[in-house]
């Protein structure tokens, strides 16, 4: 999947192990939990998603990933660099996870958000109480300790 803004051409595709430190850079410029996403790049790379630019020495400016948890997922750790927002990277990197979360027969997609509770609405989330949370989703890094009791948590259901 590939995004054109007037920065250039932007690619979005599955994440490698190696792109471990850039997509814990970007979390960490964004003040974002990092906790759990090594493990994820380390048994499941292809649940992780990035988006570069560049052609000979490509860069990483936004990454998003799921967390599978039985039949559902946490949607995680989606940042994009903040002189690439608002050119369609954080939706299309969005929109990749959860079409691969449907194409792996997953139930419904969960998330935690500080910040965003009014952008993941256009993707088809909803909110809910916290306690609301299957138990699987709930004792996932992201639910018990990477965030604050005061984020807010959604859910959207997947066909």
């Amino acid at each position: 999947m590939s995004t054109s803004t007037t920065a250039g051409p932007v690619t979005i595709r599955e994440a490698t192990r190696g792109d471990l430190a850039a997509i814990e850079r970007l979390l960490a410029d964004a003040e974002l939990p990092i906790a759990g996403v090594a493990e994820i790049l380390t048994t499941r790379p292809e649940d992780f998603f990035v988006a570069e630019v560049g052609g000979d020495e490509p860069r990483i400016v936004g990454a998003g990933g799921v967390e599978v948890c039985c039949d559902n997922a946490v949607l995680r750790s989606v940042v994009v660099r903040p002189e690439w927002r608002s050119h369609g990277v954080g939706r299309d990197l969005v929109r990749r996870l959860v079409c691969h979360a449907e194409s792996r027969g997953i139930h419904a997609l969960y998330l935690l958000t500080m910040t965003a509770e009014h952008y993941f609405p256009r993707f088809g989330f909803e909110r809910i109480e916290r306690s609301a949370v299957p138990t699987e989703i709930a004792e996932t890094v992201e639910f018990k300790s990477a965030c604050p009791e005061s984020a807010t948590a959604m859910v959207k259901a997947l066909a």
